[in-house]
Parts: C-alpha cells; structure tokens; sequence
C-alpha cells in the first residue's frame, strides 16, 4: 500500500519507492496527512504519529494521546505512536465518485492540550468490475442507415475511480458494427457502435453482439452485455434538452415525493422515433435519492436529504427517442442546511475525584461540543449553572476546559452535581445538556480538636490498678482514615518516673486508667499531656493536659513520735515533787502522713495508775497535773495514752508514759528494780555512785572556770559555741504542721534529754522554753545572763538541779571514766515546729579503758585541744566540761 504524510508551512516533495511525504507547519500545530488504500484488514499500520510529530512515545500515555472522530476507522497505538487501521474501510462506499476521498481523524494531546488534525487519503484499489445497467441494450436501426453512423451505447458503471475505472470497450468481432471508444470532459470512457457496413433488412433483420468494459485495474476486471439489434428505418433526429445544465436548491430534510425541477428534451421525428424518455445516466441504485419520471421528466425525492452528509448532487440526465437515439444534460441540486443538529457534549476527560487542596485555575476536565450544522446553526455556546466554584474556559476550536474557581473544601460541600449546557445560533436555535458529578477528594487539612480545653480526673488514693480515670475525645471532620482519631500519652516524668508508669490511655477510646495504685501522702497531684492523631499522611496532632487529683483517704494511723519505745526500753519521766496543779509534766508528740480532718488528731488517757492526777490535752497532747502532787502519791505513775485521727473510720495508736515523782535521781530507791539485763547491772550501780561522788567536784570546777574569766574580762565559751547546726533536709517531707492536731506548736519547745545510763534505763529529764527556741539553721548560742540562769540557783526551779545532775554525770564520764568500754550519751533537741518536731542525735564516745590510763585521760580534760572523734561530730573536751 501507499502512505504519504503532508504538513503545510513550504511544500516540497519527496519521490521515494511508492511513498510520497509532504511536511507542512500551521501556525498552532501541525496536520498530518496518510494516504492508504481502501480495504486494508485491521491492525494496518497508516503511519507513526510520534515519530512525524516529534513526540516521544513516553509521552503519549502521560498525556492521554487519543483519536477523535464520528467514526472509529483508525485508533492510535500508545506503545509504538503508530496510527493503525481499526475497522474496515470501503472507499466507494464512503466517497462514491468523488475524486478524492479523505478520512479526517483528530489526534487530541492533554497537558498541555493540543488538537492535530489527520487527514487519511484513500486510494481506490480494484475491488469492482464494471457492469451495465441493463442486462441487454436494444438498438432498432434503420436500414437506411449509412455506413459511419453512431449509435451511442449506454456507459458501463464501476464504482472504482480513476484507473480502476471503466478504461475502454470491446466490441464482439462481426461484419456490420465495429466500436469507437471516447471519454468525456469528466474523464470517463464511453463507447459508440459506428455502423462499418450498410445494413440489409432483407438480408438479416436483427443481430446479437457482445459488447465488453474493461477498467485498468490490476488485475484487470471487466463486464459484458448484449447489444441487440433490430433493423427497421431510419431515424435521423435525436432529443434535445432545453438547457444543458439544469440547476436547483433543495433543503434539507425534504419530504419524500418532494418535486425538485422537471427537465425536458424534444424530438423532431415522429411517431416513435419522436417518443423521448428520460432517465439517469450512470447513478448507482443503492446511493439513489432521487427519482426521474421517463416520461414527464420530474425529479423528486425518494431518500433522505441529509446536508451533513451530503451537501451537493451532480447528475447526468439522458434523453432517448424510440429508435435509441439519445442526448445529454446536467443536474446540479445544492442542498441548503437547516438547524436540525442540537449540540453534543462530549466529556474528553475528567479528574475525578479532584483534591480539596487544588488552587483556583486548576483544569479539572475537558469538554467537547460537536453540532454537525453549518455556519451560524453550527456556532456553540456553553455555559454552567450558577452557584458552582467551576467555569467552562474556551480552548481549541470546539473545546472547552472546566477549570476551579475557588477554593474547595469538602468538609463543607463533599460533590458538585454540575450541568453543562450547549446552545448553538440556529434560529430557532437548539440546546443539549449533560450533568457531571464530581467528587472533592479529602485532604488531611483538619488537626483533631479536643471537645475541652483541658480534662480533670478526681480519684481516692488506693485504687485499684487499671481503674477508670476519665475519657478525653477529640473530633476530626476529615474523611475516613484522615479523620480516624488515636490518642497517646506523650512522653513525661512525675516524680521522675516516667509518665506511663501512672496513666494510660486506650487509643481508639480516649479512656485513661491508672497503671498504679495512688498514695495521696507521696502525691497529691499530677498532670499529663495526651496527644490526639490523626492517620492522615503527614499526621496532624493536637494536645491536651490532664490533671489528676487524688483525694486522701484514712489509711494512715497516727505515729507517735514521743515517748517513742526503742526495744524492751521505757521512756521516763520525772515530776518534781512540788509541783502544782496545772503544771506541765510532758507532751505526748505525734503526727498524721493524712491531711485535712484524717491528720485531726485527738489524745486521750485510756489508763493509769492514778486517774486523777495527771490528764492530757485532747488536741494538744500536754500532759499536765490536775491538783497538786502529794505525798500520798504513788513515786512511780504508769500512763497508757491514745491517739486517734479523725478519719471515717478513725484509726489510732497507743504509747506509755512512765513518770516518776521525785526531785533527783538519789531518791528513787527502786531505780534498780527497773527492768534490765542482769549482765548490765553493774553499770547501773557505777554510775549512781558515780553521779553523787563527782557532785562537789564539779561544782568546785565551774565556779574556778567562771571565777578566771570574769579576772580576764574575757567573754565565757558557751553551751555549744559553734556547735553543729541541725540541718532541713532530715526531716521526712511529708509531715506538716496542724496547729492543735497533735504536733507541736510553736509556743512549746523541750531542751535536752538524757539516758541514765548504758542500754538499760531511760531517764528523760524535761525542760520547757519558749524564748530561746533553737532555729533549724542556726547553732545554740547563750548569752552570758542565760549561763547564769542556768547555773543559778538550784533550788528555784527543780528543772536547773537535773540540768546539773546531768552535767554531772557527763563530766564524770569523760574526765574520769569507767571500767565499760562503751559510754552511749544521747543527747536530744526540738527545732523549729514547721519540722519533725523531735530529731535524735547520737554521740557515740569510745573511750578506751585498757589503752589509756586514768591519768591520761585527766590530762586530756585539761588540754583544750584535744578531741574526740564520733561518727558525726567531734566534741572537744574542754567544751563538754563546760555543758
């Protein structure tokens, strides 16, 4: 088969084998042009797109390179660019006669858009043998006919053009005929029978020949038909049509039996050699639309008019006289086009469903209206209904882009239900309409949003592991996994443990639940910061803060932490003998780790051996006398105290305070029948012997001491001078200060306590103040008038004479020693009341018996230097012979 590819810009030409190629550039893009023969089978290659238009075959798929036409004779082949036959094509069947036959094909590129035309020529192959009209032609001639006379014979019709056409004739061998052969200005081939021998009646009154078309096909076709011929007279006057070329205008869509002109033609013979009938000449009966009356010459229409399909009609009218004689003339009908086509909408493409995040202008679709009409019945318009953010944008030639024109968002409208509307300038004009539905696809352009700005969970201590705290939600109105919602704890400490070591939360609910059981008195409160997500891609997040609230419950029974029992010791005190009535003897100190009416702590004195003696205040805890002591009073007096909270239900706890009435050790006979180990006792004796025998000798010692001092004007070392402060830090945080709960209030403060020796019995000595309160982060200093008050006279307040028995003792351990090897001396002090109300300091002195001598601890207590190491301070000697 032949191709040839033509684009106009400057024409040139290329002889190749069999193909021709011509190359042209419009001004916008370029057409193309094929020429193929007809009947080619489908999958034929017409030719390669991308190669002629330079694109590369990457592309075309990308751009969606498609073929647009009415008809689906070619489809163009994405992987190879080749435009490739798709159905069968019948060229005489598609162009009857004419000349030229073109196939228009659009090539539509997107992305840009790009509109190529391509116009497939094609070529006639001789696939038609010619063939007569009628089966037989019958000439009646007159015998008088000379020789040289023409007989004009009916034209063999192919329906192949140009050298598949009907080429020449062939007259069957005979005496009295022989065939010339002529063509008409339109090229075709016609054939007359010249008369080569005077006819003989009476010799032969009719004969048959075989007259024969041929066209110039390869291979050759040809067909036959009989000529029969009579021999009568002669008639010498053929039919003449009154205009040689008849013209008329007809429009479209006529009825049929519609009377288009009546043609006629005249003969000069009479009888039936002046008969004329008319008749087409050379029209196949299958494309026939009109009909010829042979005898009155009216054309009318038996078919459809269709001025799309054809606009025009040419026409060959014969005129022949009884004996054969015949004459030409031309019809030409033109066909006027009426507004009979509406619009139609063709949606070429569409981006469906379209991103809500698009920018206005974006092309979403391409639209195409085709209306067959002509001139202005053929001129469209398109238009969208009101209220859409979308406008039809002209393109190229009958195209149209649907583009945005503002911002979308799907959570407020999700799908466009769009009509477009076609109207062409018919009069009256005509209008088509097709709906689209586009669907606005979701973006994750939403965080989740919390239905509160912050959440609040109340929980009692104690709960159980696992138990339900609260729930958080958040809401996102984005679309399926966009708008999914996964909550989480981020990352956090409490306490310095990690945050999911408390909490936790459910991910699809919100639901938090406590990992741990709480305890109010290690944590009162607490806040996380929980994070709602989304599944979008990137994920959006919004957070939240939780606070946790834990509210106290009565779990804790209160602890006394005076008199606190240490072993199988007991905590004594003593009551000096003159003692009045209201007067305070001791305090029983406790505390709560509850707060609020859980830490209200109430005392009270469930036994004792003298119940009416001694009671005890019911918030304070004081210990008082209620009459004056007498002698009639028991010396040893056992109290057994309670202390209750004020929790639902109340819990409480129990002490023992042992008082002994009497103004100094020396008169408490029975000291010895005080539980101890039988080991121990010896030490106890030592000491009692001890204290009365270095009595005098101390007092003599203070009153050098003071007496060289004040000679040297010199200002005395005092109790403690730079001793060690007692520091914050050890006191336990969570013990509070409840003014009349049970701790100790700040009008009371107690001095010094001290053990009366070795590990067996505790005698507690008791002294109250409230000038002279030690601060926690401070040392005791005394002023000298606060040294005298204490060294003062003895016999005013029993109090000074156990600070000097105290004294006592001490200083007999440390300058004259004993035969034990370990002397344990505690020494107590109350700070502030804000703190633990009691802290214990222990001063463990080792003192080596057996390594040093009486003498050299003696000269040790006589060089102020010296000191001896503990496990948390150093005493100096010179300072413990002072206290």
């Amino acid at each position: 088969f032949f191709i040839a590819a033509t684009m106009t810009c400057s024409t040139f030409a290329l002889h190749c084998g069999l193909a021709f190629v011509f190359l042209a550039f419009p001004p916008v893009h370029g057409d193309l042009s094929y020429t193929i023969q007809e009947e080619l089978k489908p999958g034929s290659v017409v030719g390669n797109i991308a190669k002629d238009l330079g694109l590369e075959l990457g592309r075309l798929s990308a751009r969606k390179a498609r073929v647009d036409s009415d008809d689906n004779y070619c489809r163009l082949n994405l992987n190879t660019g080749e435009l490739i036959v798709h159905e069968r094509i019948d060229r005489d069947g598609l162009c009857d006669q004419e000349t030229s036959c073109v196939v228009k094909q659009e090539l539509v590129l997107e992305n840009p858009l790009e509109l190529h035309r391509i116009n497939i020529r094609i070529q006639d192959i001789n696939d038609n043998s010619p063939q007569f009209k009628e089966e037989s032609l019958n000439f009646e001639i007159q015998e008088s006919a000379v020789k040289g006379a023409r007989f004009l014979l009916d034209e063999a019709h192919d329906e192949d053009i140009g050298e598949n056409a009907v080429q020449g004739y062939s007259l069957e061998r005979n005496d009295h005929f022989k065939l010339n052969v002529k063509t008409k200005a339109g090229g075709r081939k016609y054939a007359e029978l010249v008369l080569d021998k005077e006819l003989d009646r009476e010799d032969k009154k009719e004969m048959m020949l075989l007259l024969s078309a041929f066209d110039g096909g390869s291979p050759q076709r040809s067909g036959s038909v009989v000529i029969h011929i009579t021999v009568l007279d002669a008639n010498d006057n053929e039919p003449v049509f009154s205009q040689s070329v008849y013209k008329a205008q007809l429009a479209e869509n006529s009825p049929l039996d519609t009377v288009v002109l009546a043609v006629s033609a005249t003969d000069a013979d009479e009888g039936i050699n002046g008969v004329v009938t008319y008749g087409f000449d050379h029209v196949s009966d299958k494309n026939q639309v009109f009909s010829l009356d042979p005898k009155s010459g009216e054309v009318k229409v038996i078919g459809i008019i269709d001025y799309e399909k054809k606009s025009s009609y040419k026409l060959q009218i014969s005129a022949k006289d009884g004996p054969g004689l015949a004459s030409y003339a031309t019809l030409i009908i033109e066909i006027s086009d009426m507004n009979d086509n509406p619009p139609i909408i063709n949606l070429k493409s569409l981006f469906n469903p379209i991103p809500e995040n698009i920018s206005p202008g974006t092309e979403v679709g391409i639209i195409n209206v085709q209306d067959r009409d002509s001139e202005s019945n053929g001129q469209v318009h398109c238009s969208l209904q009101q209220g859409v953010p979308f406008k039809l944008v002209p393109s190229i030639k009958n195209y149209f882009s649907l583009v945005s024109t503002g911002q979308l968002d799907r959570e407020v409208v999700s799908d466009y239900n769009i009509t477009i509307t076609a109207t062409d300038e018919g009069s009256p004009s005509l209008s088509s309409s097709k709906s689209v539905q586009l669907y606005v696809a979701d973006i994750n352009d939403n965080p989740p949003v919390f239905e509160e700005e912050s959440y609040s969970a109340y929980v009692s201590e104690n709960n159980k592991a696992g138990s339900t705290l609260c729930s958080v939600a958040a809401r996102d109105p984005d679309w399926r996994q966009n708008g999914t919602v996964i909550y989480s704890l981020l990352a956090g400490e409490v306490n310095g443990a990690p945050v999911s070591s408390y909490v936790s939360v459910n991910g699809d609910t919100g639901v938090i639940h406590a990992v741990r059981s709480f305890d109010y008195e290690q944590l009162r409160s607490f806040k996380v910061q929980v994070m709602a997500r989304d599944n979008g891609s990137p994920p959006l997040s919004s957070n939240v803060t939780v606070s946790v609230f834990i509210s106290d419950v009565n779990d804790n029974a209160p602890q006394i932490l005076y008199p606190a029992p240490e072993g199988n010791s007991f905590m004594t005190e003593l009551v000096p003998k003159a003692a009045h009535g209201g007067s305070l003897v001791s305090k029983v100190i406790a505390v709560d780790a509850d707060s609020g009416q859980n830490a209200w702590l109430s005392y009270q004195i469930v036994k004792s051996t003298d119940p009416g003696l001694f009671t005890i205040g019911v918030h304070s805890g004081e210990i008082r006398t209620q009459r004056d002591i007498s002698e009639s009073d028991s010396m040893k007096q056992n109290l057994i105290v309670s202390v209750k909270d004020n929790g639902q239900p109340s819990l409480s706890a129990t002490c023992s305070m042992y008082l002994l009435i009497s103004d100094n050790l020396a008169e408490v006979p029975e000291l010895k029948d005080i539980s101890y180990d039988e080991k121990n006792s010896k030490l106890t004796s030592y000491l009692i012997i001890a204290l009365v025998s270095v009595s005098t000798f101390f007092l003599t010692f203070i009153i050098i001491i003071l007496g060289v001092r004040f000679c040297r004007r010199r200002k005395p070392r005092l109790l403690f001078d730079g001793a060690v402060a007692i520091p914050s830090a050890y006191l336990p945080p969570n013990y509070a200060d409840v003014d009349g709960t049970g701790t100790l209030r700040s009008t009371y403060n107690y001095d010094a306590y001290l053990t009366t020796g070795s590990r067996t019995s505790d005698f507690k000595f008791v002294s109250s103040y409230n000038d002279n309160t030690l601060p926690a982060d401070q040392t005791l200093r005394k002023s000298p008038s606060d040294f005298a008050d204490v060294f003062g006279d003895s016999d005013g307040s029993p109090e000074v004479g156990t600070k000097i028995k105290l004294l006592e003792l001490v200083t007999m351990f440390l300058c004259f020693g004993t035969r034990q090897s370990e002397v344990d001396v505690t020494l107590k002090f109350v700070i502030q009341p804000n703190h633990l109300p009691l802290i214990e300091i222990s001063c463990y002195i080792w003192l080596n018996v057996l390594k040093e001598s009486t003498h050299e601890r003696r000269r040790a207590c006589r060089q102020p230097e010296r000191k001896w190491k503990t496990d948390s301070l150093q005493v100096s000697c010179d300072r413990m012979i002072v206290l």
